[in-house]
């Protein structure tokens, strides 16, 4: 195993990356992802510390590809627009879908305060979600909403949206609680529709 220097050419390519994608996915598993180092994920993955440096310019580079791979700018909802509850579930669970294919033990310990990149994600700033996020999207979505008269205008968009990502983080946290039981879906489409039923009368 090269340990460093510039990366081959036969390593500059998508099974690289995958390669080291993948091995995050295993130590975020069993060891957590506030422990995981770019040494540590380069063993697992059998890479060389140059070929990770061609990929990721850091840790939290790397685990930021967990939430940022695909923007939501254009992504096609199916939901309409007068079902804004439904929409913005089905919003969501195509993140929450991605994370519960790389399993309950990902999503435990991928879900942690002591995610740095996570929080950056979710988090916003000054004032403003970063552009192509879903929380961003969603945004969007209910501003839409109130366009064509489906929220009321004197909603506050950016608090709702911020509100609704809580929400979605506490059904993450309760799936993983509940050992996968739980209907991550439902629950949040049940949870949304009341939410939004409560806070805009006229929905």
């Amino acid at each position: 195993m090269k340990k460093s220097g510039r990366p081959g050419k036969n390593e500059i390519n998508r099974e690289c990356k995958d390669a080291i994608l993948n091995a995050t996915v295993d130590l975020i598993g069993s060891i957590g992802a506030d422990v995981v180092t770019v040494r540590k994920v380069c063993e697992k993955a059998d890479v060389s510390i140059g070929t990770f440096y061609h990929y990721f310019s850091d840790k939290n580079d790397l685990m930021m590809a967990f939430v940022r791979e695909e923007s939501f700018d254009g992504f096609d909802l199916q939901t309409p627009l007068t079902d804004i509850a439904g929409r913005i579930t089905e919003l969501y669970m195509h993140l929450i879908d991605k994370y519960q294919e790389l399993g309950r033990d990902f999503m435990k310990r991928f879900y942690t305060t002591d995610n740095q990149a996570l929080s950056a994600y979710l988090d916003e700033e000054n004032g403003c979600f970063a552009p192509g996020t879903v929380m961003a999207r969603s945004e969007k979505e209910m501003r839409d909403a109130i366009v064509h008269g489906i929220l009321p205008p004197d909603l506050n968009v950016h608090q709702t949206a911020m509100d609704v990502c809580t929400i979605v983080k506490g059904c993450v946290f309760e799936w993983c609680l509940t050992e996968e039981r739980m209907d991550v879906q439902s629950t949040l489409s049940r949870i949304l529709q009341k939410y939004l039923s409560d806070c805009c009368p006229q929905n």
